[in-house]
């Protein structure tokens, strides 16, 4: 009976031979097809098909508050290509808010900004937000100083709906009176809870994104790598409210 021979894990050829033995004394095969050696069940695949069996699982941890060094040895990846995928990933995140349509009836937003910093703490980045009070979506987002400018910038990334008609809810900062509608501007404390969720909201976003973490060594070296991060996670959130409970997902009652 002649011996059975694998099939070649590229192009799924049984036209094999035997080709040697490897270094380590596993019999080593040919593809008479495609030409690529290989061994049955080896300890380590090419990377490229590793990943493709685990990129679901990749795109998962790096939404969670896990360091690129955590994931590439849970994955078994070298941490220099794992940050090169994350380069790419990140530098092509869309920065614009996907949201459901709206109507101009009774739209409620609160607005929160908090900072974190780039490669060192002198270099203090400001994370400006804006929630919608029904739905929970992030309406509203821009990453940069805590100048008034950054507060336009929050205001011009909102959809044309919410700056047209909406009630917005901020805190006592002062660029916030200068930039919002003064007849749709309301200043609050803490103490009222109209700022409740775009607070919690905060707190999410540091306990998943672990950049964001105050003391840590998973801060981000590259704005732009910070800034990816951060928009993955608004565009995984927004994405997720309709199949969950969006109280719930927050942590409210």
């Amino acid at each position: 009976m002649s011996e059975s021979m694998p099939s070649c894990p590229s192009s799924q050829s049984l036209s094999v031979v035997k080709n040697g033995s490897t270094r380590h004394g596993k019999q080593n095969y040919k593809c008479r097809d495609c030409g690529r050696q290989f061994v049955e069940n080896p300890q380590w695949q090419r990377v490229s098909e590793r990943i493709q069996d685990t990129y679901d699982l990749l795109e998962t941890l790096l939404l969670e508050k896990i360091p690129l060094a955590g994931i590439a040895s849970v994955l078994k990846v070298s941490e220099r290509w794992l940050q090169s995928y994350v380069n790419h990933k990140y530098e092509n995140v869309p920065q614009q808010v996907k949201v459901e349509p709206k109507t101009t009836h009774r739209l409620t937003i609160q607005m929160d900004e908090l900072w974190s910093f780039v490669d060192e703490k002198g270099n203090k980045q400001w994370v400006w937000l804006a929630i919608d009070a029904k739905t929970l979506e992030i309406v509203g987002c821009y990453i940069g100083d805590r100048s008034g400018d950054s507060a336009q910038k929050l205001w011009e990334s909102l959809l044309s709906v919410y700056r047209q008609c909406a009630v917005i809810y901020t805190d006592f900062y002062t660029p916030y009176p200068v930039v919002l509608p003064s007849k749709r501007h309301r200043a609050v404390g803490k103490d009222s809870g109209k700022t409740n969720y775009i607070e919690r909201f905060n707190c999410t976003l540091r306990q998943r994104v672990s950049r964001l973490v105050r003391k840590n060594l998973s801060f981000s070296k590259k704005l732009e790598n910070h800034i990816g991060a951060i928009w993955n996670f608004i565009h995984y959130y927004n994405a997720s409210l309709p199949a969950r409970s969006s109280l719930s997902f927050l942590g409210l009652p």
